[in-house]
């Protein structure tokens, strides 16, 4: 199965793509925005770290990535701000990488004109190949929002690949202890509220299929919030989501069983040797709750566009 669509972004003006030896930096109008970093010095996979949204607020967590800052719980410390893998493939845990398993960064084909193309290697404990990917990472701004097109495309470079059924992925960010819905242990107030495209609220967004999930509240005295699209070629659209009260939330076409119900292995994916699976999201990270954003009718012309 090859899926492919054409890529539509917002504009791309004022942004800055500089690459380092470890990472790309990512700058609007000279002002922080990202880093692309490498799986390397203990981060187990490629991952966006930090994220700053409007007004340069910071969005995700700091540990693991960087230092653990006051009120940050330190649980799940394969919870990288924001990335992507998922807890099944091959039998291989890609998600918390317990055994020893990480996605390696290979090769830049492209940094620059807002855009980074990479490839990478999800390598088993003992260093063997399992897969290999191609990402496709596009930066742009509308007004104060910043937006992020995660697209990536999975081949089964060396053999059959199965992606099992499990809730652990697999699209997914954790975000600072503010936005989590319940306040941790030590953690500063917590002001998170989720809503899906069904308007579904808080609690009831977990292992709910929606198009898209947003996820808002206050930091730095800011209403911002964080918005994750789902794209409706993707397999399994629209995706169920494994959305947290702690500040995970993480768009997961794999996992029927624990989100739905279904028979075990529901979820099961599987594809050939040398075929290739492409899923696309958009992140938001914008102003306000997703009514002032605007979400649901932004999803709405994104998909179309799309098309």
């Amino acid at each position: 199965l090859l899926v492919i669509f054409a890529a539509h972004r917002a504009g791309a003006e004022g942004i800055a793509l500089d690459e380092r030896p470890d990472r790309v930096v990512v700058a609007i109008d000279g002002q922080p925005f990202t880093e692309y970093r490498f799986a390397k010095d203990g981060l187990r996979r490629p991952v966006l770290f930090p994220l700053h949204g409007p007004h340069g607020v910071p969005l995700t967590r700091s540990w693991p990535v960087g230092p653990r800052l006051p009120g940050e719980p330190d649980d799940h410390p394969h919870h990288e701000s924001l990335w992507f893998s998922h807890g099944d493939v091959n039998g291989h845990d890609f998600w918390t990488c317990r055994r020893g398993e990480r996605i390696e960064h290979a090769a830049f084909e492209h940094v620059g004109d807002g855009r980074i193309v990479a490839t990478a290697r999800w390598l088993a404990p003992d260093g063997r190949v399992v897969c290999t990917d191609r990402r496709v990472l596009g930066f742009s701004t509308e007004g104060l929002d910043r937006i992020i097109d995660h697209e990536i495309t999975i081949t089964a470079s060396e053999g059959p690949l199965v992606f099992g059924d499990t809730k652990e992925g697999t699209m997914a960010i954790r975000v600072r202890p503010e936005l989590n819905l319940t306040r941790a242990k030590g953690g500063p107030p917590a002001s998170g509220h989720y809503v899906n495209a069904g308007g579904d609220h808080d609690a009831a967004v977990w292992g709910v299929a929606s198009g898209w999930v947003d996820l808002s509240g206050t930091l730095d005295g800011k209403a911002v919030g964080i918005s994750c699209f789902d794209h409706p070629k993707n397999l399994r659209h629209p995706t169920c989501w494994h959305a947290r009260d702690y500040g995970l939330f993480a768009a997961n076409p794999f996992g029927l069983h624990d989100f739905t119900k279904s028979p075990k292995g529901a979820g099961r994916f599987e594809l050939a040797k040398a075929e290739s699976l492409t899923l696309r999201h958009r992140w938001i990270l914008h102003e306000g709750d997703a009514d002032d954003a605007r979400i649901a009718s932004r999803f709405a012309a994104w998909a179309k566009a799309a098309d």
